[in-house]
C-alpha cells in the first residue's frame, strides 16, 4: 500500500503586532485541510510559525525597550497561546531565529553567490519598512512633493509610507529564470488557486520584465549576516521563504522529513504576499535545483463595511473576544463559510450572530435535539437496527446525502470551504424537511406503522452521523458532541464515509444538550460592536510622567470623557531605576496583552526599594498614547496611585484578579 503523505503550511507570520481574524483565518483554513487529510488516513505535517527578522522588528523592539530576541520571544509566546485557543493541530511552530534555519540560509546565500545568481551592487529606491518591500515611484499610490516639485515620499499600495533608501546591496538575478518560470506555469496550470491570480502574476510582474531583487540590507543588523560580508544581513524574503524547507530538516533531514514531505502539497497565503511565493520562491528553488511546491492557495481578506480593519477606525476584530463569548466552533465555522475562494469577504456583527442562530442553532442544533428527543420518546433511546426504506421520502434523502458527500470531497480537495459546507448544509436542510414530510409524531400513534417509524429514526440518526463526519475538520468539538449524543463515541475517520452505515445496537443519550443555544440578536450585535471599538485610540492631553504632580485639584468631567479611559489590572514583572533620572522607575508589566508593556513612572523617591513592587498587581491607564521619553524610552500607559499627606502609594488589586481585567 502506497504511503499517503501531505505537507501544508501557513505563511510564517510577521510578529509586529497582535494577530486579528485575518491571520486566524489562514491558520484555521490550513488546520481544516490538515484534519481532513488525517481523517482520510494521510500522514500529515502541518507547519506554522514566525518570520522574526527585519527592520520593523528591530524598531518595534527598540520602542518597547527590549532586545529584538526578547521582543520576538514574547510575541511567539502570545501567538502560540492563540493557536492553542483556536485548537490548531500544527505539527511544528517554526521560527526563523532557529539556529538551524540561520545556518541553512547562510549556506544557501553562499551557494547562490558562488554560482553568480547573486552579485554585489547598490540600491536606491522607495522602501516601506512595514511591508519589508521596495517600490518604484510608479507603484506608489500617492506621491509627496516639496514646493519645487521634488518627490519627498509617498504611500505604498498597502497604505504604508515609504522612505528613500540608498545603500550597498546584494542582488539576485531574477530575469535569468523568467522563461523557466513561465514554462513551469504552462506545465502546471493549477499551481495557483484561484487560477486568475496566475494571469495577474504574469501580466503585472513577469512580462514587463523581472528586475533583479535586492537580497541584503546594511541599514539594520537584526537579521542573518552574510558570512563573507557580515555588514550585510540577508533580506527578509530570501531568509523567510526557506523556512518551509528548514523546518523539515534542510540541514540535517531529521527523521527523513525532507524526503518524506517535500515538495509541499499546499502553501496557503494571503493575496498580498502571493508575488513572493509564486515568483521569488519558485525561482530561488530553481536556482538551487530543488523541487517546487505543488500548489499555492491565495485567499482574500476579511474587510469591514468601512474598509480594511484598522485600530484607528475602531473596527478590528480579534479572535479571542469571539471565542470567549461564543465558543471556538462558531468562529471556525463562520470564517470558513463566509470568505469566497479568491475574493474578499465582509465581516459584520449581524452576519456573525445570524449564522450562529440560523445555521448552527436552528438548522443543525435543532435537528440533533429533535432526533435525540424522538429516539428517547419512541424507542427508549435505542436506535432501531435496520435502515429499511419504508417511506416515499427515503430514496430522495439518500440521494441528497450521496450527492452531498461527493460534493463535499470535491470541494475539500479544491480548498473551497464555503461550497464544501454548503454541501453539508444541503443534507441538513433535506433532513429537517424529511422530519416534516414523514411526521414521526403521527406514525407513533399507529402501532401498525412502527417499522416505518423505526426506519425514519434510523435515517435521521444516519444523516446526523454523516454530517458529523463531514464537519469534523471544521468543528471537531461539535462533531464529537453529535456522535456522542448518538452513542457513537468520537469521530476518528472519514475514509469510508457513506450513507447507510449506522451501527446496530446503539443507545443515544437520554437527554441531549443543545449544542448551539440561540442568541439574543440585538444584544450580541451590540456587544461585538462595543468590543470592536474598544481598541480605538483615545485622544488625550499631553502627559509627562517625569513631571508627576501631587496637587489635589479637581474639575468636573463629562461621563463620556471618563468612560473613554481604559483602566486595567497589570502585574509587575520587572522594575528598575532609569539611568539619568532620580524620579523615574521603568516597569515591565503583564496587562493581558500579547506582549508585555513598558511604563515609566515618576515615583522612584516613594519606593527606594523598587523590587518590593515585583509581583504586585497594579491599576494602569492602558489606552494612553505611547510617549517617547529621555530619547530612548517609550512609556505605554500610566500607573495609578493615591496621594496622602505628601506620600504616594500605587493602587493595587487583589492577587486573584486576572491580568488585563478591566476596572470600571
Amino acid at each position: 500500500m502506497t504511503e499517503k503523505n501531505f505537507y501544508i503550511t501557513t505563511p510564517i507570520y510577521y510578529p509586529s503586532g497582535k494577530l486579528h481574524i485575518g491571520s486566524a483565518y489562514t491558520t484555521i483554513a490550513c488546520d481544516v485541510q490538515a484534519r481532513y487529510k488525517r481523517l482520510l488516513g494521510y500522514d500529515v505535517y502541518y507547519l506554522t510559525g514566525l518570520d522574526e527578522h527585519g527592520q520593523k522588528i528591530e524598531a518595534k523592539a527598540a520602542e518597547a525597550g527590549l532586545t529584538p530576541q526578547a521582543y520576538v520571544d514574547g510575541m511567539a509566546e502570545g501567538v502560540e497561546k492563540l493557536w492553542d485557543l483556536l485548537d490548531i493541530s500544527h505539527d511544528v511552530f517554526y521560527r526563523t531565529t532557529n539556529p538551524e534555519h540561520e545556518k541553512a540560509v547562510q549556506r544557501i546565500f553562499e551557494k547562490l553567490l558562488a554560482q553568480d545568481d547573486i552579485y554585489l551592487g547598490e540600491y536606491s529606491g522607495w522602501y516601506s519598512v512595514s511591508d519589508e518591500e521596495f517600490f518604484t515611484e510608479s507603484q506608489l499610490t500617492e506621491v509627496f512633493r516639496d514646493e519645487t516639485g521634488k518627490v519627498t515620499g509617498g504611500v505604498a499600495p498597502s497604505g504604508h509610507e515609504v522612505e528613500w533608501v540608498s545603500e550597498e546591496s546584494y542582488f539576485f538575478r531574477m530575469g535569468k529564470y523568467a522563461d523557466r518560470l513561465l514554462a513551469f506555469y504552462k506545465e502546471n496550470p493549477d499551481f495557483i488557486t484561484p487560477n486568475s491570480r496566475m494571469n495577474e502574476m504574469i501580466n503585472n510582474f513577469i512580462e514587463p520584465g523581472l528586475e533583479d531583487l535586492a537580497v541584503s540590507r546594511t541599514s539594520f543588523t537584526w537579521g542573518i549576516p552574510v558570512p563573507q560580508n557580515p555588514k550585510h544581513v540577508v533580506y527578509v524574503w530570501l531568509d523567510a521563504l526557506f523556512n518551509y524547507m528548514t523546518a523539515l530538516g534542510l540541514e540535517n533531514n531529521l527523521e527523513n522529513r525532507l524526503d518524506k514531505f517535500w515538495p509541499a502539497d499546499i502553501h496557503m497565503v494571503g493575496k498580498d504576499i502571493l508575488r513572493f511565493h509564486s515568483i521569488y520562491w519558485p525561482i530561488f528553488l530553481m536556482a538551487l535545483d530543488l523541487p517546487l511546491p505543488k500548489r499555492l492557495v491565495a485567499h482574500g481578506w476579511y474587510v469591514m463595511q468601512d474598509g480594511k480593519m484598522s485600530k484607528s477606525k475602531g473596527n478590528v476584530v480579534y479572535p479571542e473576544m469571539l471565542v470567549e463569548r461564543y465558543g471556538l466552533d462558531p468562529l471556525r465555522y463562520y470564517l470558513m463559510r463566509s470568505l469566497p475562494v479568491g475574493s474578499d469577504g465582509t465581516f459584520t456583527p449581524e452576519d456573525y450572530v445570524g449564522r450562529i442562530n440560523y445555521e448552527l442553532a436552528n438548522d443543525l442544533g435543532n435537528l440533533l435535539n429533535r432526533t435525540v428527543a424522538m429516539m428517547n420518546k419512541y424507542f427508549a433511546g435505542k436506535v432501531p437496527t435496520a435502515i429499511a426504506s419504508s417511506t416515499s421520502f427515503d430514496a430522495d434523502l439518500q440521494a441528497v446525502a450521496d450527492k452531498a458527500i461527493a460534493d463535499y470531497h470535491t470541494y475539500m480537495e479544491l480548498v473551497d470551504y464555503p461550497r464544501a459546507l454548503e454541501a453539508v448544509w444541503s443534507l441538513i436542510a433535506r433532513t429537517n424537511k424529511y422530519i416534516d414530510e414523514t411526521a414521526p409524531w403521527v406514525l407513533a400513534k399507529d402501532e401498525a406503522q412502527e417499522s416505518e417509524l423505526a426506519a425514519v429514526m434510523v435515517h435521521l440518526a444516519e444523516s446526523l452521523r454523516v454530517v458529523a463526519h463531514m464537519i469534523a475538520p471544521f468543528m471537531m468539538n461539535t462533531a464529537n458532541q453529535i456522535t456522542q449524543q448518538l452513542g457513537l463515541g468520537d469521530v476518528v475517520s472519514t475514509e469510508n464515509l457513506a450513507f447507510g452505515a449506522f451501527p446496530e445496537g446503539v443507545t443515544v443519550v437520554e437527554k441531549g444538550t443543545p449544542i448551539f443555544p440561540r442568541l439574543d440578536m440585538e444584544e450580541e450585535i451590540a456587544y461585538i460592536k462595543e468590543q470592536m471599538s474598544a481598541g480605538k485610540p483615545v485622544v488625550e492631553k499631553e502627559w509627562n510622567p517625569d513631571e508627576v504632580s501631587l496637587k489635589n485639584s479637581k474639575a468636573d468631567v463629562k461621563f463620556e470623557d471618563f468612560d473613554a479611559v481604559e483602566i486595567r489590572v497589570a502585574e509587575v514583572i520587572e522594575v528598575s531605576k532609569v539611568e539619568g533620572s532620580d524620579k523615574l522607575l521603568c516597569f515591565r508589566l503583564d496587562a493581558g496583552d500579547d506582549e508585555h508593556r513598558q511604563i515609566l513612572s515618576g515615583i522612584a523617591k516613594f519606593y527606594p526599594n523598587e523590587q518590593e513592587l515585583v509581583g504586585k498587581k497594579l491599576q494602569i491607564v492602558a489606552n494612553l498614547k505611547p510617549r517617547k521619553m529621555m530619547k530612548k524610552y517609550v512609556s505605554q500607559g500610566m500607573i495609578l496611585s493615591a496621594e496622602h499627606d505628601g506620600n504616594l502609594t500605587v493602587l493595587t488589586v487583589d492577587p486573584s484578579v486576572p491580568n488585563g481585567a478591566i476596572i470600571g
